[in-house]
């Protein structure tokens, strides 16, 4: 145990749940919302879709008092709360849109005896692409529990994620990537079940210094036997890639 959090508890009325989200698929933002909170929203989306209200969000209007009120009575929030999560439902929006988040999201959004309305756990997701405008947000990030593989790529600007495998791969471009994951598992599985044991993307136009920093965070992995290197010779330079191995 690193961290304790310690915070006063709360008596619970009735649970709720929001999060304002990036849709990728419609290529808009959504604000999802259930009167239902405090539950897996996963499992309540399948189980009883009905429960779980989405409202799509324009991004150049955003999310005024009128708009909150809009999704709260969406997801049929009681009449005698819908008031003051409105109210809440807009700092939401403005700490989704400032600190420039994928996603935000509480669960459960509460309401106590008194008629309170309190937002006892939450999560955020930040975008990492707009970190340059946020220098402030590196100090959020909790060092200490962060995969020292992870980290180290992150340093080196390596697109890494730790899988529990035993077969490094390296490949440019995500989609490639993630194809070779698939190849290597399907194979693997008449080979005792062997594994990738990580996502690496060194993306196009990696140099032999990119290759060759990639390839010492797979080598620093003790899990690792082989590396398995899939690159498409193209926008890079296979002779580049070839120099960072050797």
């Amino acid at each position: 145990v690193r961290r304790v959090l310690v915070t006063p508890a709360s008596d619970i009325a009735e649970e709720y749940y929001f999060s304002f989200l990036l849709d990728r698929t419609n290529r808009t933002f959504l604000a999802m919302a259930s009167a239902e909170g405090g539950m897996d929203i996963e499992q309540l989306a399948v189980e009883r879709p009905e429960a779980l209200a989405k409202v799509p969000v324009d991004a150049i209007v955003g999310v005024d008092l009128a708009k909150a009120t809009e999704i709260v009575r969406a997801a049929r929030f009681p009449d005698a709360v819908v008031e003051k999560a409105a109210e809440v439902v807009v700092q939401l929006w403005e700490t989704f849109v400032a600190e420039d988040a994928t996603l935000v999201e509480v669960n459960p959004l509460v309401r106590d005896p008194q008629d309170r309305i309190i937002a006892l756990d939450g999560k955020v997701t930040l975008d990492d692409n707009a970190a340059f405008r946020h220098p402030g947000h590196a100090d959020l990030v909790d060092v200490a529990a962060e995969d020292p593989l992870e980290a180290a790529a992150k340093a080196k600007d390596l697109n890494y994620v730790k899988l529990a495998g035993q077969v490094g791969i390296i490949g440019n471009g995500a989609g490639l990537v993630m194809s070779t994951l698939d190849v290597v598992a399907y194979a693997g599985e008449a080979f005792g079940g062997v594994a990738p044991a990580n996502f690496l993307d060194i993306g196009g136009g990696a140099s032999a210094e990119v290759m060759a920093n990639g390839l010492e965070i797979i080598l620093s992995d003790p899990d690792v036997r082989s590396v398995f290197v899939n690159v498409f010779g193209g926008i890079t330079a296979c002779d580049a890639v070839a120099n960072g191995i050797v």
